[in-house]
């Protein structure tokens, strides 16, 4: 029995290693200076911490790390539950609400994630545009709101929903928001947190449509800050590393809190019995 643990924990580690290593080396190099950071020699750990990266980071009037970090977090907080929530009630709709449009309207849901982005970014942009969406947190917020993919789970998990529970409330007087609003929405709390979770990483990491959207630097999220030290003539590589680590690490506590429900939601489970 404790060589088959022995034999568990040991399979666990190597295959830990290739996704820890990326961590390492980051955390390795934002605590690093310039010239230990730039010689040729490897060096497993700094022979000197040095901070100086972070306050170079934070410290660049040209790029606003603190508020892109700011737009970041607002963005993906606002973002994140809403999101669940719109997926959440079209879901309900598509599997519990009989009206005859219910499949045409879940099959082009469906066609949609066939759709490759780039086919509708640039007509996504010029709509956005029109409307003046460029530079405001609604133009940079609102296009992602549904995602076909998140119905697609809420769908397949109201089908599996019991059907006593909701009679039980039609007996009380309950219509289809009220049956939606207090018997389906709290028994699928650990898919809501859990797709929620994801979509909050999901528009954290966003880069391409803040890029076009936010041309102004009071409207960059973290990782526009962070991509235009490499559009520089020099290129401070320990501030460069520095502020990627700042900005992985409310991702890292996220998953870190929230991996059980992030667990619970991929099982499909919510409701007991």
């Amino acid at each position: 029995m404790r060589r088959r643990h022995l034999g568990s924990y040991v399979a666990v580690i190597v295959f830990a290693v290739p996704f820890l290593l990326p961590f390492y080396l980051l955390i390795r190099n934002a605590l690093m200076s310039k010239r230990e950071l730039g010689s040729l020699d490897w060096h497993w750990w700094p022979e000197t911490i040095s901070f100086q990266g972070f306050a170079d980071a934070f410290g660049n009037d040209a790029v606003p790390l603190a508020h892109a970090l700011w737009n970041s977090a607002l963005i993906a907080t606002i973002s994140a539950p809403l999101s669940t929530l719109l997926a959440s009630m079209a879901g309900y709709a598509l599997a519990r609400i009989p009206v005859a449009a219910s499949k045409p309207v879940f099959f082009f849901i469906i066609a949609t994630m066939m759709v490759p982005g780039a086919a509708t970014f640039i007509p996504t942009f010029v709509v956005v545009g029109s409307l003046g969406g460029v530079n405001t947190l609604w133009g940079l917020i609102v296009p992602g709101l549904f995602s076909a993919f998140a119905v697609l789970l809420f769908r397949g998990f109201y089908l599996r929903f019991p059907r006593e529970l909701e009679d039980a409330g039609r007996v009380d007087g309950l219509g289809h928001l009220g049956l939606y609003g207090r018997l389906a929405l709290p028994n699928s709390g650990a898919l809501f947190a859990s797709l929620g979770i994801l979509s909050f990483i999901e528009h954290w990491n966003a880069f391409l449509w803040p890029l076009v959207i936010g041309q102004d630097p009071e409207f960059w999220t973290v990782q526009v800050a962070l991509s235009t030290n490499l559009n520089q003539q020099a290129v401070n590589l320990p501030a460069l590393f520095a502020g990627a680590l700042v900005a992985i690490l409310p991702l890292v506590a996220l998953f870190l809190i929230a991996q059980r429900w992030i667990v619970r939601g991929v099982l499909l489970t919510g409701i007991k019995g």
